[in-house]
C-alpha cells in the first residue's frame, strides 16, 4: 500500500504580512495532481491544517475544496494540530463520508481506520495534537495515578491504548499519524513553542511496535534516527511551503511511503517554489547595483551594511526587490546582542537619544545629528513650559 503524508498546511497564514492562501491553493493543486498520477491509496494530513483557531473563510473553503477532491480518488485521514480548534476542525466528522476521516477526539486514538484489505491492509491510527493540561484526566485508566503533565505522559498514554489494539492484529501493518515535538527533530523558527514545564519534545521509544510514524509540526522534512525503535520508521513531512527565513534552505515537499509485509519504504517528493526566499547582505549600494539583481523576483530580507543608515532605506530597497519581506541596518562594528542603555527618571534626555542612535545606528551621532538632537529637545522643554 502506498501511501502519501503531509501535513502542517498552516492554511490563512501571512509571510511578513504577506497573504499565502494562493501559494497554499498551488501546493494542494500539487498534492492533488501527484494522488491521481502515482494512484496512491490514501492521504494522511498530520496536523495543523489550519494557522489559526479560527481561520479565514478562504482558508476552510480551500480547505473543503481539497478534501472534496482528494476523496474522489482514495481515503483522507486528517488530525488536529497545535494550531487547530480540534472543534471546529472535527465538527463535521460525524457526517463526512466514511473515505474522508477526521480525527480532533482523544477517544478515538485506539480505533483504526482500515485501508486496503488482505496483505495489503493498514490500521492507521490517529493522534491529535495531545495538550496535557487538556487531556491527562481522560487518559488516565479509571482507578490509575493521574498521568503526568507532559507531552511524553499524554503521548506515552495514548500510545498504550493503541498498542493494545495493535496486539489483537499482529498480521496488520500499522501506521501511527501524530502531531509532535519528537526528540531528536530540527526545529525551525516558525513552529509555536509547545513547551509545557520546560519541555516540549517526547522520545522516539514511545513509538515501539509501529511501522511507520508520520509525524506533522516541525516544518523541515526529516527521518528521525536517534532513539528509533527497532522495525519502525519515523518521519516528518514538514510543511510544503517554508514560512520562516530558517526554512529558506530545506527543500520542501511530502512523503509517499510504501507500506507492507516487506517493511516500510519512503520517497521524498518536492513540492513546487512558488518564489525562493533568499537574505542578502551588503552594503546598499550593492544591494541597489548589479549584485542584487538576480534576487529581484525573490522574497528578500536585507541586511543592509553601510556605516551611517541610508536615508529613505526601506523605500529604495523596495523599489529594488519588490518582494522584500523584511530588512534590518547592520553596520559592520554594531555589537549584537548587547543590552540597550538603561533609562530611568535621573537620565540625562539628551543622552537617551545619542544613545538611541548609537545603538541602533552602530556609531556616535553626527555633529548634524547632535544639533537635530539639541533643538528637539529645546522646543520639547519650551512647549512643556508653556503649558
Amino acid at each position: 500500500m502506498r501511501l502519501l503524508h503531509t501535513g502542517d498546511w498552516h492554511l490563512g497564514r501571512s509571510l511578513h504580512g504577506v497573504d499565502l492562501l494562493d501559494y497554499q491553493a498551488g501546493f494542494l493543486d500539487a498534492i492533488v495532481e501527484l494522488v491521481v498520477a502515482e494512484q496512491l491509496d490514501g492521504v494522511l494530513v498530520a496536523g495543523d491544517v489550519f494557522d489559526r483557531a479560527v481561520p479565514p473563510v478562504g482558508a476552510v473553503e480551500l480547505f473543503g475544496q481539497t478534501l472534496s477532491r482528494l476523496a474522489e480518488h482514495c481515503p483522507v485521514v486528517v488530525i488536529s494540530g497545535n494550531h487547530d480548534s480540534p472543534a471546529r476542525l472535527g465538527f463535521t466528522a460525524s457526517v463526512l463520508r466514511p473515505s474522508i476521516q477526521i480525527r480532533t477526539r482523544v477517544g478515538e486514538v485506539d480505533k483504526p481506520i482500515e485501508l486496503g484489505t488482505g496483505d495489503d491492509q493498514v490500521n492507521v491510527y490517529a493522534v491529535p495534537y495531545l495538550d496535557p493540561d487538556a487531556t491527562r484526566g481522560e487518559l488516565t485508566p479509571d482507578g490509575a495515578e493521574l498521568v503526568a503533565r507532559s507531552h511524553e505522559g499524554v503521548l506515552g498514554a495514548a500510545m498504550q491504548r493503541i498498542r493494545a489494539a495493535v496486539s489483537a492484529r499482529p498480521a496488520v501493518s500499522t501506521v501511527v499519524v501524530a502531531h509532535a515535538f519528537v526528540t531528536g527533530g530540527e526545529a525551525s523558527e516558525s513552529e509555536r513553542d509547545i513547551r509545557v514545564g520546560g519541555v516540549d519534545n517526547v522520545p522516539a521509544g514511545v513509538f515501539d511496535g509501529i511501522d511507520y510514524v508520520a509525524l506533522g509540526h516541525l516544518h523541515g522534512p526529516q527521518q528521525l534516527r536517534s532513539g528509533v525503535p527497532k522495525n519502525t520508521t519515523i518521519r516528518y513531512a514538514g510543511s510544503p511551503l517554508a514560512y520562516s527565513f530558517s526554512e529558506a534552505g530545506q527543500r520542501k515537499s511530502v512523503t509517499i511511503v510504501q507500506i507492507g509485509p516487506g517493511g516500510v519504504a519512503a520517497e521524498t517528493v518536492p513540492m513546487p517554489v512558488p518564489r525562493k526566499m533568499v537574505t542578502v547582505t551588503g552594503t546598499l549600494a550593492d544591494l541597489l547595483g548589479p549584485g542584487g539583481e538576480e534576487y529581484v523576483d525573490c522574497w528578500v530580507r536585507a541586511f543592509v551594511t553601510d556605516q551611517q543608515r541610508p536615508t529613505d532605506l526601506f523605500n529604495r530597497l523596495k523599489a529594488r526587490f519588490p518582494h522584500l519581506l523584511n530588512h534590518a541596518h547592520t553596520p559592520p562594528d554594531r555589537v549584537f546582542g548587547s543590552a540597550a542603555p538603561r533609562v530611568d527618571a535621573t537620565s540625562d534626555p539628551l543622552d537617551v537619544g545619542r544613545d538611541f542612535l548609537r545603538y541602533t545606528g552602530g556609531t556616535d551621532p553626527t555633529p548634524a545629528e547632535d544639533d537635530v538632537l539639541v533643538a528637539a529637545f529645546e522646543r520639547a522643554r519650551a512647549q512643556e513650559g508653556s503649558h
